[in-house]
């Protein structure tokens, strides 16, 4: 992982709906109600961990993971 990028892993919540994202590497955990909403929530919480004191990422990356379950 560069430090110049964040990489968040992104699941969809197939029962109830809307998305999380969890920042690896990083303490960040976001939510959102549609991809829009999660994009914003995503840069405000990157915003919100980093400080004038850190180095910032250039680059914010959305890993979606798609869990499938089948009945057997």
């Amino acid at each position: 992982m560069s430090e110049t990028e964040i990489i968040f892993e992104v699941s969809e919540d197939e029962v109830d709906g809307g998305y999380t994202a969890s920042a690896l590497g990083f303490g960040i955990h976001t939510e959102g109600d549609s991809l829009e909403e999660l994009r914003s929530n995503v840069k405000e919480a990157v915003d919100c961990y980093f400080d004038e004191t850190m180095q910032r990422p250039k680059l914010i990356r959305l890993h979606f993971v798609r869990e499938e379950v089948m009945v057997a």
